[in-house]
Formats: structure tokens, C-alpha cells, sequence
């Protein structure tokens, strides 16, 4: 792409974006600047960090062709309004953090036997000992920079013989792990279990394995999960991303008979639209047509991808045919 093109693109995103942030009112609802303003800060955030400095330069560039003013102004807060320089890889590392916080004081006064209904079996012993075991794996995976697949069964755990012990256990690997992530360059390159073979794929990927398994713990205990909008949707692309990866998923859905399944985040307007069979999987951030529709907040979309919340709840609205949201559900048991 030319030097002009990528320039011509930034100034009208930036013209866009301020023409919508500073409109009046009666001009554009406040709700659909909102909506339509966030859903551009998500899609931005996913920019890896290199494309996002360099937008955030030629949306500078874009202002400083501006007259001093109160338009060139506005234009020179957007890198900082949509976070452009921010590090995406610190952010992911700062929200494990304070996730593996919250799920460590949810469950240190719980009894270990207590069962967790949301995964069918466990009890909170399985559950602590099970999201520990991830960030132990995850740290020896990162720090060792592996370049084939590590089993976490080959991982020295140093797991406590007390379960009442898991908690604080869980607590002393999530810090080894953050520092671990911290101190290496995320785009170096190594194996993960997912699409992007760099380090960078691992905060990510602990943030929400944290956000679900805090939900399987306060859902256990009657409470509701608080997961933020913006969380919630990279957490359904970042399982939709991944899952080609996931055989145990991957084989299952491409199994299915043709069809398809859409999305929508009433809190959001967000949507994807899913399709599979013949032996293929795809998906695309768009409300397209599909066979079956479920629209609900994004937090409650993602607990229904990840099989914590049954389709029959009735924050769900579902629309369409009922059977092909079941069997892709049942196809995605994670």
C-alpha cells in the first residue's frame, strides 16, 4: 500500500472519528456515536502494536497538516483516546494480574470440595489446581521460549498437598508468570497452542482462561460474573481465532452439516457471523445471515461460547433454527 493511500485512509478515519465524537445530539444520537466509537477502539486495539504506533504517526502527521484550532486539537487526542500507543502486551499482562487477584480472594475462603457446577465433575480444588497448573505451564512455556509443544504434566508444579493451600499456591505462579511475560520481548517468536506462535499469544490467552474460570467460581457460589463489553468481545474473537487449533473442537465443527450461527452484542452492537461443515470452519466480525441468531451482552455471549450459561437462559434471545445453535454449541464443549 502507498505512502499517500495509508496517509489518505488515516486522515479519514481521523476526520471520521472527530466529526462523530464532537457532533451535536440532534445530529447523531449519543448512543450510536458511543457504539460506533467503541466498536473502532476495539477493532484498533487488535492492530498488532507495530500497526498501531504507525497509525497513531500518521494520524498525527494528518493533524499537524491542520491550522492551529480546535479541530487540530481534537485530531491529536485520538492516538491517545483509542489508547494507539499504548502496550497491548503490558494491558494484557496488567488485566491477568488483576483477574488471577480477584479469582484468588473469590475462592481462598471457599471449601475445596465445594463442586463447580459449570464444569460438570470438578469440585474448587480441581478448579484452583487446574487454572494454577495453566500459569505454571504457561510461565515454563515462555521463559524456556519452547520451540514444540511442553506438556503441562512435565512441568514441575510444586503443587501443595493441602487443597486449602491451592489458593495461595495459584497465587505465588500468576506472579511468577506476569514476570516471566514482562521481561520478554512479546514478538519473539516460539510454539504456542494457538495462532500466533509469538509470546505475545500467552497474556491473552491466561486473561481469558482467568475470565472464564473466575465465572465458573462466582457462578458456583449464586454470584453474577462481571465481565467488561470490550473484554468480553476479544475473548469471543480470541476463541473464534484459536479454534482451528483446538483438534478437540476443530474436528468435531468441522464434522457438522452445513450452517451457520450469528453473534450479535445487544450492549455493543457488535456481531459475528460463524460457518462451518464439509470439513471447513470461518468466521467474520459482521452480522451476515445464518441459520441461527443469539443476541445478548457481549460478557454473556462469551459464558455461552465457553458452555457456562445454557442457550436455554433467558438472557438469550435466539432467533432462527434452534437445532444448529445446539449442535455448534455441543460441538464447542471446551
Amino acid at each position: 500500500m502507498s505512502d499517500a493511500l495509508l496517509n489518505a485512509l488515516a486522515e479519514s478515519l481521523a476526520d471520521l472519528v472527530t466529526t462523530i465524537d464532537t457532533c451535536d445530539d440532534d445530529v447523531l444520537a449519543p448512543d450510536t456515536a458511543v457504539k460506533w466509537l467503541e466498536s473502532t477502539g476495539y477493532l484498533l486495539a487488535r492492530l498488532p502494536p507495530t500497526d498501531r504506533r504507525a497509525l497513531s504517526a500518521l494520524v498525527r502527521r494528518a493533524a499537524a497538516r491542520q491550522p492551529d484550532g480546535a479541530w487540530r486539537e481534537d485530531l491529536l487526542r485520538i492516538p491517545e483516546s483509542f489508547g494507539l500507543d499504548d502496550d497491548q502486551h503490558e494491558l494484557y499482562c496488567d488485566a491477568v494480574e488483576q483477574l488471577a487477584r480477584r479469582f484468588v480472594e473469590t475462592v481462598r475462603d471457599v471449601d475445596p470440595g465445594t463442586p463447580v457446577p459449570s464444569c460438570p465433575g470438578w469440585t474448587f480444588a480441581d478448579l484452583v489446581r487446574h487454572h494454577g497448573t495453566t500459569h505454571r505451564w504457561m510461565e515454563h512455556l515462555v521463559r524456556t521460549r519452547a520451540a514444540e509443544r511442553v506438556w503441562s504434566r512435565d512441568v514441575p508444579l510444586d503443587l501443595p498437598d493441602d487443597p486449602a493451600a491451592y489458593p495461595q499456591w495459584l497465587a505465588a505462579g500468576a506472579e511468577a508468570t506476569l514476570r516471566t511475560l514482562r521481561t520478554v520481548d512479546p514478538e519473539t517468536p516460539m510454539w504456542s497452542h494457538g495462532a500466533d506462535q509469538r509470546v505475545r499469544f500467552f497474556p491473552r490467552r491466561l486473561l481469558f482462561e482467568a475470565v472464564v474460570h473466575l465465572a465458573d467460581a462466582e457462578l458456583a457460589l449464586g454470584l453474577e460474573p462481571r465481565i467488561p463489553a470490550s473484554t468480553a468481545a476479544d475473548g469471543i474473537e480470541e476463541f473464534l481465532e484459536n479454534l482451528p487449533y483446538y483438534s478437540w473442537i476443530a474436528e468435531p465443527v468441522g464434522a457438522m452439516a452445513d450452517g451457520s450461527v450469528r453473534l450479535t452484542a445487544a450492549d455493543t452492537g457488535a456481531a459475528w457471523t460463524i460457518t462451518f461443515g464439509g470439513g471447513s470452519f470461518a468466521w467474520t466480525r459482521s452480522a451476515g445471515e445464518a441459520a441461527a441468531g443469539v443476541e445478548a451482552t457481549a460478557g454473556d455471549l462469551l459464558l455461552l461460547v465457553y458452555g457456562r450459561v445454557p442457550a436455554d437462559d433467558e438472557r438469550y434471545g435466539i432467533t432462527g433454527d434452534r437445532a444448529v445453535l445446539d449442535a455448534w454449541l455441543a460441538a464447542n464443549a471446551f
